[in-house]
């Protein structure tokens, strides 16, 4: 009788694994445990998304890659400061953090931008108090400089500003055309979101957050009971919480840029930016200040974290006592962390839901509106959805969609799906193709532009009651590219605004005073599909190409910010001078992005 084959059984591997990371800046470190998704990288780290390389490019130095993981030894973290093996080890283990959390909420792989599946990570890139994203390099750089202390500052060491450069190289990955030349808004939008993507994800690091609400706690007195693990529940108002260290970014950098003299009570303040003071005005986009588009993305992070704070804030006034008026830190640590991640989910899930192109923060609003919408119908405990409107509508910005509530309208029309297959639909952009094709007429499609399919990304996402989603995201966008005396003679819609009966009055395509007329312009449309389960249309959220308003006000902005001037041709890395022009508080850089079309 053979013998029985012995039973083999392998332990499963774990989705992830503890890294060790600085939570918050040097100038007040704290260091936390934090899960990355599960692998064994190579010494950089090098994982099968993201691959550090310590080179230097100020010094012509290429670093001993590091081993992983590093821990700190016998209570002397503060050591792993000054470590070039650890440097690496934070940034690696915060990209990989940021990716998890955009592939959680998504419900798929995001990609990157760029053919490749590695993400180059440069942590000592350049001597310079900057860091930014490269598509033509497929890395980030962070730079290094020396502080007014007249010690090192080191960019890679800033959670927030590695997961803010992370967040410029996922979005370029998810929407490719939102570094197109086109509106001031959609200028501002990156900058936008990756600063409210990096804000909204520290609040999952509970140390962090425990360290900013102490703050509040202090000046409270040592009365008999009080422990460090209570808060004055009046001290939790929303101004008191706007003015913690939470809401800063780029604390450390701050501090070293701006020479400060730094004490205990202002270290919780200074910041590189602090966009959620700038006070509520419903004209502020109007203000010449406000155009330009760095001060204009910082418009969009105040709403976004205001709505934030008022989110945390209405939790936190159903919180109980413990006694003497005072409320426990841990459970108000973990109200603005599940607040937080809401938000977070939600904003990050909105990039669905916008149009391909030409992306304007009312578009964004709807889109923020519809993907809470689709996830969560009933929003009747916290009324997220009324403090999205509200909070934006200080902003002076209103939702794009005219539908109840502000989301996207579902569409009306049908459409044929006679010859398409459902398989197919959900991953062949040619079988989306034939479907935009054979309904161009109720889908708005213009059969004289040049049309693409940009991605097809079928996705399942997980409500908090445990139900899924499952929905596939199509992108297509339309092209034009014609002379500026061609512009007028184009079919142009009726301008918004007017009725039937002034349509015969319309005044011709306007071109801006001192354009040529033979200057080649190419315009943009274009749209997302948003399929269901069963491979019908759910939404069709675009910017149609011969939209006259949208087009003319995109021309009259790129022609008075010089995108029509002589290219600078030693201007390469985009990202790179904004973020440097940026963070010296210059304005001047309008116009210089534009002539490579990488940010716009």
């Amino acid at each position: 009788m053979p013998k029985a084959r012995p039973v083999i059984t392998k332990n499963p591997k774990p989705h992830t694994h503890k890294v060790t990371i600085l939570a918050q800046d040097p100038s007040a470190p704290i260091f936390a445990e934090v899960d990355v998704p599960y692998e064994t990288p190579i010494p950089g780290p090098c994982g099968y998304r993201v691959r550090v390389i310590d080179y230097d490019s100020s010094t012509g130095k290429l670093y001993r890659p590091g081993h992983f993981p590093i821990e700190p030894e016998g209570g002397k973290a503060h050591r792993l400061l000054a470590d070039r093996a650890f440097h690496a080890q934070n940034v690696y283990a915060i990209v990989m953090r940021t990716l998890a959390r955009f592939e959680f909420a998504l419900g798929r792989r995001v990609p990157w931008s760029f053919d490749g599946h590695q993400l180059f990570v440069a942590p000592h890139g350049f001597a310079d108090a900057n860091a930014f994203y490269s598509k033509r390099d497929r890395a980030l750089f962070f730079g290094y400089f020396t502080g007014t202390s007249g010690k090192s500052v080191f960019t890679c060491l800033a959670h927030d500003v590695v997961a803010h450069e992370t967040t410029h190289a996922l979005v370029d990955g998810l929407r490719e055309r939102f570094t197109d030349p086109s509106s001031p808004d959609q200028a501002a939008f990156h900058e936008g979101i990756a600063d409210a993507v990096a804000l909204l994800s520290i609040f999952s690091i509970a140390e962090v957050v425990k360290y900013g609400l102490d703050s509040l706690s202090r000046g409270a007195g040592s009365r008999a009971g009080v422990v460090a693990k209570l808060v004055e529940k009046k001290a939790l108002t929303i101004t008191k919480l706007k003015d913690t260290v939470l809401l800063g970014l780029g604390k450390q950098v701050g501090e070293q840029m701006q020479g400060f003299d730094i004490t205990e009570t202002n270290r919780r303040k200074v910041a590189l930016r602090r966009s959620v003071a700038i006070k509520p005005d419903k004209n502020i986009l109007n203000l010449d200040e406000f155009k330009e588009p760095h001060r204009r993305g910082e418009v969009f992070v105040a709403a976004v974290m205001n709505v934030f704070l008022n989110i945390w804030h209405a939790r936190l006034r159903q919180l109980g006592t413990v006694r003497d008026g005072m409320v426990d830190r841990d459970r108000v640590a973990e109200d603005g962390a599940t607040a937080a991640d809401h938000l977070l989910t939600v904003a990050i899930r909105a990039l669905d839901y916008c149009p391909a192109t030409d992306l304007s923060f009312c578009d964004y609003l709807s889109a923020l509106l519809t993907a809470d919408y689709e996830i969560q119908p009933d929003d009747s405990r916290y009324h997220y959805r009324n403090l999205l409107l509200e909070g934006f509508a200080a902003y002076g910005i209103e939702p794009s969609s005219k539908a109840p509530g502000g989301r996207w309208e579902n569409p009306d029309d049908v459409l044929d799906n006679s010859w398409t297959h459902f398989e197919s639909l959900r991953r062949d952009r040619d079988e989306v193709f034939r479907f935009l094709w054979q309904n161009q007429a109720p889908l708005g499609i213009n059969s004289e532009a040049y049309t693409r399919i940009l991605s097809v990304r079928p996705c399942t996402r997980i409500s908090p009651d445990g139900f899924t989603l499952s929905e596939t995201v199509a992108e297509y966008v339309q092209m034009m590219t014609l002379t500026a005396k061609e512009l007028p003679g184009l079919q142009w819609e009726i301008w918004k605004g007017l009725d039937a009966e002034r349509k015969s009055q319309l005044k011709p395509f306007p071109i801006p005073q001192g354009m040529t007329p033979d200057l080649e312009i190419t315009i943009y449309g274009g749209g997302s599909l948003i399929f269901n389960e069963f491979g019908r249309l759910k939404y069709h959220i675009r910017n149609k190409i011969l939209n006259a308003d949208r087009q003319a006000a995109r021309l009259d902005y790129l022609w008075k910010s010089g995108f029509f001037d002589e290219p600078d041709s030693d201007n390469a890395t985009p990202f790179a001078s904004m973020h440097r022009l940026r963070w010296a508080d210059d304005a001047s850089f309008f116009g210089k992005e534009t002539p490579h079309g990488e940010f716009f």
